[in-house]
């Protein structure tokens, strides 16, 4: 029966104090199974607004009023209130209660209980109150021992389910984990009873269509599960409990919160060992590119983190963030969210993080070779999907770089994982695209490589050192006309239609450039330069 950690007015009457004045139920018999959050005695007219509901209000009758009307009000307030029960003791006010306090009671749907002998009010109010105490330390003991045996279960080498089975177990009803979004992570139901056979389809039935989920179902329990360390509010989870079996009452939601606080842990740690997982398989990966790991005993080592491509040629891909997301990434996110992507793609993949550097290396493995850009489409969409589902994208940042290189075997895989690498490296600051080519990239990775040496940038300000001066004080600047030329291969009806200009303006901008730099734009080695320059610049600024 549900108290809420009180007692019921049935339970108070049978106590001794309230027993021994003869109590006699003139109204509300039918609701002596309400809850009594506390008694509260007293004699004034306006006693109902120093109540909160759920008292046992013990009186003499003093407070009631002589009239009809007054009594018929006094009664209605209280049970306004939503009062437990109303105790009248009987003696120099009244001998027996009025039929209007009755009715009115009746009508209310208020218990009202009058006492044949007088009875001292603090003896009543004691062991009432004695009893709630001792009911609500019975409840705790209850969840206390259900988190003891959650704790134990841990400990022996359970998880989530086991967590949630021994919930499930204690409510007689099913218990889910959601995430915070609402989305359906584990099930439980209890071991025996009407649900025990299929959760996920009591899931369907009361939970599962409910998009927005911002009205919970009559009679469930919802309990926040914390993350993201203390005082910071955030939620990771929501363990809900759903009413199906029997209804749930108060010591079912206090065992929840403290279930809560475990889950809060296991998950916690599963993160952190998810990560640790992610940052494993992404050190096989770096020593492989790097050469200590060779050809002969990868697979053996690959087998053991999982990927098992057999004689499959081996696709090397390497994603890079930007410096100022990969310090702070949640890659355990952002590792699961990227294999999640993945598992559509239908191949073999093994993947990894590599924080210090910001990279996620992969390998994947091809049913042939000519699947290789197919493939790469949609590896690269997961991996960015990944990105954005881990909050790893920011306004202003360049976006991700995904670098795919040759397929081969394992003797080109470290070599291929080493250049995709280098290539993610170099390739940030060009323009965003799905994903880069390795082989397309090397003139950007030769140039990236030559960055701190001196000559590289005395060549680039030979090149467009007097465009740079000019777009510096001057309008419209010029080194976006000469990038967007040069990426036309020269086409001028191609370059002033991408630049919104009509052809008499380019020709004036292209005369202008070749003014100030004094070389002549049609001539293929001095296009060449530029076009080099141009892609050093990013290096050298």
């Amino acid at each position: 029966m549900e108290t809420q950690g009180g007692i019921t007015v049935q339970r108070a009457l049978e106590l001794p104090g309230l027993r021994s004045g003869l109590p006699e139920v003139v109204a509300g018999a039918d609701r002596l199974n309400r809850t009594v959050r506390w008694v509260h005695a007293g004699e004034v007219p306006n006693i109902a607004s120093l109540l909160k509901g759920g008292e046992l209000l013990l009186t003499t009758g003093l407070g009631l009023g002589t009239r009809p009307a007054e009594q018929r009000a006094f009664v209605r307030r209280l049970a306004d209130r939503q009062i437990a029960a109303l105790v009248v003791e009987l003696g120099p006010r009244f001998s027996r209660l009025p039929a209007s306090i009755v009715d009115a009671a009746r009508a209310a749907g208020l218990p009202l209980v009058q006492l044949h002998r007088e009875v001292p009010f603090v003896t009543v109010t004691e062991e009432i109150h004695t009893e709630i105490v001792n009911g609500h330390y019975a409840l705790l003991r209850q969840a206390e021992d259900v988190h003891r045996r959650c704790t134990e279960a841990l400990l022996g080498g359970g998880g989530v389910p086991q967590v949630l089975g021994i919930l499930a177990d204690f409510t007689a009803n099913p218990v889910f984990l959601e995430t915070a979004d609402g989305q359906l992570v584990y099930a439980a139901g209890p071991g025996s009873g009407p649900v025990s056979a299929d959760p996920l389809q009591v899931w369907d039935g009361m939970r599962g269509d409910r998009a927005a989920r911002e009205t919970p179902p009559t009679g469930s329990v919802l309990v926040d599960v914390p993350g993201g360390g203390p005082g910071t509010g955030s939620v990771r989870a929501r363990l809900v409990l759903l009413a199906v079996a029997g209804p749930l009452v108060t010591v079912h939601r206090m065992a929840a919160e403290r279930a809560a606080g475990i889950l809060a842990v296991v998950l916690m740690q599963a993160r952190q060992e998810e990560e640790l997982a992610a940052r494993g398989r992404g050190d096989f990966l770096t020593d492989l590119a790097e050469g200590r790991i060779t050809p002969e005993d990868a697979p053996a080592q690959a087998r053991v983190l999982g990927f098992k491509p057999g004689e499959m040629p081996l696709l090397p891909v390497v994603m890079r963030l930007a410096p100022e997301l990969s310090v702070s990434g949640n890659w355990a996110l952002l590792a699961r969210a990227v294999l999640e992507e993945l598992s559509s793609v239908g191949v073999p993949v093994l993947l990894g993080v590599r924080p210090v550097e910001g990279r996620v290396p992969v390998l994947l493995g091809l049913r042939s070779e000519t699947e290789r850009t197919a493939v790469a489409d949609r590896v690269a969409a997961a991996l960015r999907a990944g990105v954005e589902r881990a909050g790893l994208e920011r306004a202003g940042s360049y976006p991700p770089v995904v670098v795919v290189g040759v397929a081969g075997g394992w003797a080109a895989a470290g070599a291929g994982l080493r250049h995709a690498a280098e290539t993610a490296t170099a390739a940030h600051g060009l323009s965003d695209r799905p994903w880069y080519d390795a082989r397309r990239l090397d003139i950007d990775l030769l140039l990236w490589r030559l960055r701190d040496h001196p000559d590289l940038a005395a060549f680039v300000d030979r090149a467009i050192g007097p465009l740079r001066d000019h777009d510096r004080t001057s309008r419209p600047p010029l080194l976006p006309t000469l990038e967007t030329y040069l990426a036309h291969a020269g086409r001028k009806a191609e370059t002033a239609r991408e630049l919104h200009l009509n052809r008499q303006t380019l020709y004036n901008r292209l005369a202008r450039i070749g003014e100030l730099l004094g070389t002549d734009l049609d001539d293929p080695q001095a296009v060449l330069a530029l076009s080099l320059a141009l892609r050093a610049r990013r290096h050298t600024s």
